[in-house]
């Protein structure tokens, strides 16, 4: 059992200030500092240091964050297991997988549904949301793992890749170009900031000093069937993974017209919190999750 100044400490870290862990904490703030002085005392080191709005962890302090949230989240899991074998033998919580938008709607399903039919019994909690937001959930607890296609803090979590995908350009039609700049007279369709989609697209741009404002124009949707839609009636240009538009290819709604000089590949990874215990069950989950893919290394292409 985790010490009540462990997740004060760690609701000061998610929270950024003394008063709103407070109040989250439901104690008064005199008693946060004094948590936190008491965790100083014993580590002998600062654990924060005061910012314009609130306070950061110190090199010190996000070390130890680091290592006691993966406690913290391990706890949770360790403590929702004893109480169903409490309740219900054998039985256990369920697993709580977090995806993003791309993997949620066109990888997920069919890794699930595999899921189930190895194990029957076992009971799913998806959530679905762009990579940021799934970091927040792994560091408060709320899922377990996450199968994302963005970047994350390697410092905090361990992973491990699922497959390796072609980012594609998709049209209404229109032949491969050359180069990139060929599609710069066109509209943009995208996903919003801080999905791992337009964090590829970015940071592939800016490889080439380029940015998405130097499109054409530029149209932010968070829904990828929206995006499709809209490219499909003609609205522009937008950039994907070769696995969300697979269908649309086929049926030749959607052209690809990834330029020569745009050939870009990005691993889907699953992490979970760095220094869990859990992390042989996660591994070994991947590998079952795996089979499909491990002939091609592309999920599309077993579809």
């Amino acid at each position: 059992m985790l010490d009540y100044r462990t997740h004060t400490f760690l609701t000061v870290c998610r929270t950024g200030s003394l008063t709103r862990a407070a109040a989250e904490l439901h104690v008064t703030q005199p008693a946060v500092s004094q948590h936190i002085r008491q965790l100083e005392r014993h580590y002998g080191c600062r654990l924060f240091t005061k910012t314009g709005r609130g306070v950061a962890p110190t090199a010190a302090g996000e070390l130890l964050r680091r290592e006691l949230g993966a406690m913290e989240g391990d706890e949770g899991r360790l403590r929702a297991e004893i109480e169903a074998l409490e309740g219900e033998k054998d039985a256990r919580p369920p697993l709580r997988l977090g995806c993003t938008r791309t993997v949620g709607d066109f990888v997920a399903p069919r890794i699930l549904a595999d899921h189930l039919r190895r194990h029957p019994g076992e009971r799913l909690r998806m959530r679905v949301g762009n990579t940021a937001e799934l970091v927040g959930l792994l560091d408060g607890g709320e899922i377990d793992l996450a199968l994302v296609e963005g970047s994350f803090d390697r410092a905090s979590f361990e992973s491990e890749t699922f497959s390796r995908e072609p980012f594609v350009a998709v049209a209404a039609a229109g032949a491969r170009p050359a180069s990139v700049t060929d599609l710069l007279g066109m509209r943009l369709v995208l996903r919003e900031k801080g999905s791992g989609t337009r964090e590829i697209l970015e940071r592939h741009l800016a490889a080439r000093d380029l940015a998405v404002g130097d499109f054409a124009g530029v149209i932010e949707l968070a829904s990828i069937p929206a995006i499709k839609a809209c490219v499909a009636a003609g609205a522009g240009v937008s950039f994907l993974y070769r696995v969300a538009v697979a269908d649309e290819l086929g049926a030749g709604t959607l052209a690809d017209v990834t330029p020569a000089d745009f050939a870009v590949e990005h691993d889907f990874a699953l992490i979970w919190q760095r220094g869990s215990r859990y992390a042989p069950r996660w591994r070994a989950l991947l590998r079952e999750w795996e089979e499909p893919v491990s002939s091609s290394g592309h999920f599309f292409e077993t579809l």
